[in-house]
């Protein structure tokens, strides 16, 4: 009777902390959603990284690794849909997810590297994958230079 109790009480717990963070994961992969769309495509690299993150974030860990990326999916249709009402959704989605600074900050970095994955041989983060993660610190009001971005070199003259 007692691992029947153990069992219920961590099948509740691990629901709880689902429900809690259920809203950073919307945001994340809307994030990802949007830095990796913004030449229109996914390529396997970026969709690589966002399993990684899955995997590597402890919030996201609580979840089957397949929600999240059919999250992923659903946000990316939505944007190569109708850019307009999709990026709005996802923009929403991730502001609700940047409850604290230190989310906020983390939405970004997964951002960069989402970016980084989609990176050409040369390493340097394609130019819209640039301006829409300056964007959306501007969006949470985070300064785009913490992250990396506006260094000397990074864009083109």
């Amino acid at each position: 009777m007692g691992g029947f109790l153990s069992s219920l009480l961590e099948g509740w717990q691990r629901h709880l902390e689902q429900q809690h963070n259920r809203p950073f994961l919307e945001g994340c992969m809307a994030a990802c959603a949007m830095v990796a769309s913004t030449d229109g495509m996914v390529d396997f690299a970026e969709r690589v990284r966002v399993d990684q993150v899955l995997e590597t974030l402890d919030r996201l860990k609580v979840f089957d690794p397949h929600v999240g990326v059919d999250l992923f999916n659903d946000y990316i249709e939505a944007i190569l849909a109708n850019p307009e009402e999709g990026h709005n959704r996802a923009l929403n989605d991730m502001r609700a997810a940047a409850d604290t600074p230190e989310a906020a900050e983390l939405l970004v970095r997964v951002c960069c590297a989402v970016s980084e994955a989609g990176a050409g041989e040369d390493g340097v983060m394609p130019l819209v994958d640039q301006i829409e993660i300056v964007t959306l610190c501007a969006y949470l009001g985070l300064d785009p230079r913490r992250f990396g971005l506006y260094r000397e070199g990074t864009l083109p003259t």
